[in-house]
């Protein structure tokens, strides 16, 4: 591993403040980000993200190659549940296995906003149709989780698919980075100029403060997380980082460029803390969010953002 990647990493101020935001509730402190602004902040991040994918996949030429891209992202969405279920399952309830499983399956659209600054500080040029492929990555594995999920449950106690499928499509986060991707797909390159400072040069410091905020949550729910034992830490660092180096080695199949490779190892690795917790509130209750949400959040995400995306970077490059 590059040393000198990983300190980047660890210096960057969006990590730090991530950082801050856990010691603020370690120290009992009364910062907080308002509940409104919050919301605001997530949807700019994912509408920036989203407008900007779409302005760089105009550009593109709809191929094979493309359409094998999209594939391979959706299956990596839904094979990745198939199997992790079955190591949760041992350890802990099947509602919670299926919940962990379906977040570990799906993607998170912060981690992607990081990895999207990490190769701009390589001067790397990434692909506005890895945004596509993300966007799609959200649904299979929800639709996944449900699945297993229902293979255990009793007959009256059958998951009712329809309504749940349909708000995994319909989910607030997933519709706003399609809409944005299909907008900034269709917008006029003129005309989108004139949003551009918006997009793009406030995205880093709306991105630091986002990370903030979700330091203080993950803060907040450290303290049962832990009752659970070291099996969903083991789970936490281990599953992703597994994942991650798989699918960056597998996606040379598909892909010979270094930043496809390594979005989909990035992509693969992350774990979804905003869809799918929405999705398993409604479709299983009974699923603990204190294992879940801090796994995907306090565990997961900065093992990403540090060590895993170094290693990814690295092993795009073979």
């Amino acid at each position: 591993m590059n040393l000198n990647l990983l300190i980047n990493n660890l210096t960057n101020p969006a990590f730090l403040f991530f950082l801050l935001g856990i010691i603020a509730v370690r120290l009992k402190s009364d910062l907080e980000i308002p509940a409104n602004s919050a919301k605001f902040i997530s949807l700019y991040l994912l509408f920036s993200i989203g407008f900007k994918g779409g302005q760089e996949l105009s550009h593109e030429t709809f191929t094979l190659a493309l359409i094998a891209a999209l594939l391979f992202g959706m299956f990596i969405s839904f094979i990745i549940p198939c199997y992790t279920f079955y190591i949760c399952k041992r350890f802990t309830s099947v509602e919670n296995a299926a919940a962990i499983a379906a977040s570990y399956g799906s993607v998170s659209a912060v981690t992607f906003v990081t990895a999207v600054s990490y190769l701009e500080f390589q001067q790397l040029h990434w692909h506005g149709h890895m945004v596509a492929v993300m966007a799609l990555m959200e649904f299979p594995a929800i639709i996944a989780g449900l699945l297993l999920y229902a293979m255990y449950q009793k007959q009256n106690e059958k998951v009712a698919f329809k309504k749940h499928i349909q708000h995994a499509l319909t989910n607030g986060s997933v519709l706003m980075i399609i809409g944005s991707l299909i907008i900034g797909y269709c917008s006029n390159p003129q005309q989108a100029e004139g949003i551009k400072p918006f997009t793009n040069d406030l995205f880093k410091g709306f991105l630091a403060i986002f990370l903030l905020d979700m330091g203080i949550e993950s803060g907040k729910k450290l303290k049962s997380f832990f009752q659970y034992g070291w099996f969903p830490i083991l789970f936490a660092i281990l599953i992703p980082l597994c994942n991650g180096l798989l699918f960056t080695y597998l996606a040379q199949i598909i892909s010979s460029d270094i930043t496809n490779r390594f979005m989909f190892g990035v992509l693969a690795a992350s774990a979804s803390y905003i869809a799918v917790p929405a999705a398993m509130k409604l479709a299983i209750p009974k699923a603990d969010a204190g294992l879940y949400l801090p796994m995907a959040l306090t565990i997961s995400f900065p093992i990403n953002i540090t060590v895993g995306m170094a290693l990814y970077y690295q092993i795009a490059q073979l």
